[in-house]
């Protein structure tokens, strides 16, 4: 069974550890290789555990029961951080009040709408708190780009961003009015 519910600061350890294998299954050629060698989980576990504290809009997808295995208990496999976009993160242009700032699966759970609930939750959360639109930026050559098109996002911006002090670009989707985001992301 797959539950999404809000993160808690118990939840840190195992979401830094999601983003640190999520980002060295999904940037390896996009991303220097000793940058993404040297991430560390307790240094992103320690940064989410401030995130969550402070209010930010964290959430887990819990794996438990028949989908881990025997004597396994209870999972993160995925999270999302959502927040109100500020005129740093907007795309020139660009009238969006809401941000999925992150979205990240482990491997084994992607194709079992894990990305699909985390994403409706974070869009619902960013609609009670006032956001009208979201969007997000992906990098260019993230192969799980598709997946926030086929969810209705629209191409709306390029730039490049800094990681690692190399220069990557990146698009961003925009969803407007948010209600097609949460439409397009049924819970499963």
């Amino acid at each position: 069974m797959i539950a999404v519910r809000r993160a808690r600061p118990s939840d840190a350890p195992l979401i830094g550890a999601v983003h640190v294998a999520a980002w060295r299954s999904a940037y390896p050629g996009i991303l220097p290789e000793d940058y993404l060698a040297g991430l560390s989980v307790t240094r992103q576990a320690a940064f989410y555990d401030r995130q969550i504290r402070a209010g930010a809009g964290v959430y887990v997808a819990i794996a438990s029961g028949q989908d881990v295995p025997r004597g396994d208990g209870p999972r993160v496999v995925g999270y999302t951080t959502v927040g109100r976009s500020t005129d740093a993160t907007l795309p020139s242009g660009l009238q969006a009040d809401g941000e999925i700032e992150t979205l990240y699966v482990l491997d084994d759970w992607r194709e079992r709408g894990v990305g699909r609930r985390l994403i409706r939750t974070g869009a619902a959360h960013l609609a009670a708190a006032g956001s009208r639109t979201a969007f997000l930026w992906v990098l260019r050559n993230n192969p799980s780009r598709w997946f926030y098109q086929r969810l209705g996002g629209r191409p709306v911006a390029e730039s490049d961003t800094r990681v690692a002090g190399v220069s990557v670009p990146q698009t961003a989707y925009a969803w407007d009015p948010i209600e097609r985001l949460i439409a397009a992301s049924p819970a499963t």
